[in-house]
């Protein structure tokens, strides 16, 4: 190795363009391979009691835990077993349930090719992803699937690259392939990623986040404006709502206090009734915090109060209730 790096910004950016170039056409040469073969095995995984179990050496090793968590975060279920792991005790939690998804570029590695024996004994069908169709796993397979490539991006033509990414991204196909057909939404998605943003854009409903008893925003119809606004600042949520009988009437905010200081009302003398914007924006306690998210968006708005399915006031939020929750 050079002592001195050579570091020329345009070889730079031109080794790194046609390493992208290669790898683009390596995945475009899957899509005319994707027939009959594929479909097949979409439809051993479908009928799958047990669990997907995805196993390689090395970098397809690396490919295969890729592909096993993205198989499992998309309804399917699925674990990655090390294929040197397997054969010294790890091949026990190989089940007549389950199905294997081999993955070996040569098609030829010890490691995995044991296991092929044990999966015989099962009776469990398995996949194979190589780039050798006449390789002892693509034969000995009950699906091969075509992963080989026209060269690496290495310009050794040696360290697994365009090979890699092709697998990568058919087991991907795979992956979306079988969460269309189970009909997965972005609901179970979120169940699997509970602790994600998407998680909780798509778990958290308004009551998980909203406001309630004292703290909020509430004054009655017939009480002056300048009580309707101490409340509006000891409360700090930008507005008030107006209730009668529990049942929200209207709402005043920071804009409708702009509006009533053009026209000059006196703040003693004018009720809240007379003020208000009636009936106001507001969201349900059982809709997403999402949707009170887009709402707020929508109307250009920073607060809103909550009401159940009969009108009535249960809670209020605003826009930093909903930051602290993730959603935003």
């Amino acid at each position: 190795m050079n002592a001195q790096l050579k570091a020329d910004p345009a070889a730079l950016i031109a080794a790194g363009r046609r390493a992208l170039e290669i790898e683009g056409r390596a995945i475009a040469a899957l899509v005319p391979r994707l027939d009959s073969g594929f479909a097949r095995a979409c439809t051993i995984c479908l009928e799958c009691h047990g669990r997907i179990i995805v196993s390689g050496m090395g970098k397809s090793g690396h490919i295969a835990g890729k592909i096993a968590a993205t198989l499992a975060s998309t309804g399917t279920p699925s674990f990655f077993i090390h294929a040197a792991e397997a054969s010294h005790g790890d091949i026990g939690m190989i089940t007549r349930d389950d199905v294997l998804l081999a993955i070996s570029n040569s098609g030829e590695t010890a490691e995995v090719l044991l296991l092929i024996p044990h999966l015989s004994r099962l009776g469990v069908p398995f996949i194979a992803m190589t780039g050798n169709s006449k390789s002892n796993l693509a034969r000995a397979a009950s699906v091969h699937l075509d992963v080989s490539v026209e060269e690496e991006a290495c310009p050794l033509n040696l360290a697994p690259t365009a090979s890699t990414t092709a697998t990568l991204a058919l087991g991907d196909a795979l992956a979306v392939a079988l969460l269309e057909a189970r009909g997965f939404t972005s609901q179970d998605f979120a169940r699997s990623h509970p602790g994600g943003a998407l998680g909780r854009k798509l778990l958290l409903h308004v009551a998980d986040v909203m406001r309630t008893g004292e703290d909020l925003p509430v004054i009655g119809p017939s009480a002056s404006l300048g009580d309707g606004l101490l409340v509006m600042s000891k409360k700090g949520l930008g507005m008030c709502v107006v209730v009668d009988a529990g049942r929200m009437l209207g709402v005043f905010t920071d804009g409708d206090l702009r509006r009533v200081l053009d026209r000059e009302i006196n703040v003693h003398k004018s009720t809240m009734r007379e003020v208000m914007t009636s009936p106001g924006k507001s969201v349900k306690a059982t809709e997403l915090a999402a949707e009170a998210a887009h709402l707020m968006e929508k109307h250009r708005i920073t607060a809103l109060p909550v009401i159940d399915a009969q009108g009535a006031l249960v809670g209020a939020l605003n826009v930093h209730d909903l930051l602290r929750a993730g959603v935003l």
